[in-house]
């Protein structure tokens, strides 16, 4: 299997996990020093300890839950021991405010760690709107 079929299945399992709202298995995918970037907070998440305690704040205070989360147009940069994964995400999630559909664009850098490939940065953004 080649690099980025590797790589290509770590995201799959990434956010087939994520759109179960399996957070044993989304928060495994990361390795424990994992950066990130979200548009909607504020600062840079410095680990995944920081983002699960965030996560749980969420799903306490706002009933966060992930419906689903679906992956259009992915792509792969090989760079031997790291890959970036980039691609569109349609997400669709549930708080008290009800349920809502974000559509954005996401990249997860991927570092081979042993016999698996970790998650070690991810960063998302809102997908830009139709050309005006």
């Amino acid at each position: 299997m080649s690099t980025a079929d590797e790589v290509l299945a770590a995201a799959r399992d990434l956010v087939e996990a994520f759109g179960r709202h399996d957070t044993a298995a989304y928060f495994g995918c990361f390795s424990p020093d994992a950066t990130f970037i979200f548009y909607s907070t504020p600062a840079r998440l410095a680990s995944r300890a920081e983002y699960q305690r965030l996560w749980r704040r969420w799903e306490d205070e706002d009933g966060f839950r992930v419906l689903s989360c679906a992956s259009a147009r992915p792509a792969v940069q090989d760079l031997g021991d790291v890959g970036v994964f980039s691609h569109d995400v349609t997400t669709t999630i549930r708080a008290r405010g009800g349920e809502e559909t974000l559509r954005e664009r996401e990249t997860i850098v991927f570092r081979r760690d042993g016999g698996r490939w970790a998650a070690v940065h991810e960063h998302l953004s809102p997908s830009p709107g139709p050309a005006g």
